[in-house]
């Protein structure tokens, strides 16, 4: 299962970030702890919202499409 995932900050609420992985409780725990140089200045951080694909391609595409600016719009007015 591949999770594609946004993730929010609890210092900074406007904050977010979009990522993908295969095990999402590590990932995060990653991310608290500092280790994904992106992300280390705006910890703690919570996921907000993720989806879980068996198709690793359609996860991928999923990803890009919320990394793009028409991506941005749906997940703030939808996620």
């Amino acid at each position: 299962m591949k999770y594609v995932y946004i993730l929010q900050s609890i210092e900074d609420p406007e904050r977010h970030y979009v990522g993908s992985t295969d095990d999402l409780r590590q990932r995060l725990k990653a991310h608290n702890d500092g280790k994904v140089p992106h992300t280390s200045k705006f910890k703690p951080w919570r996921i907000n919202t993720y989806v879980g694909f068996s198709d690793e391609k359609r996860a991928v595409a999923f990803e890009k499409y919320l990394k793009s600016s028409s991506g941005i719009a749906f997940s703030r007015k939808r996620l």
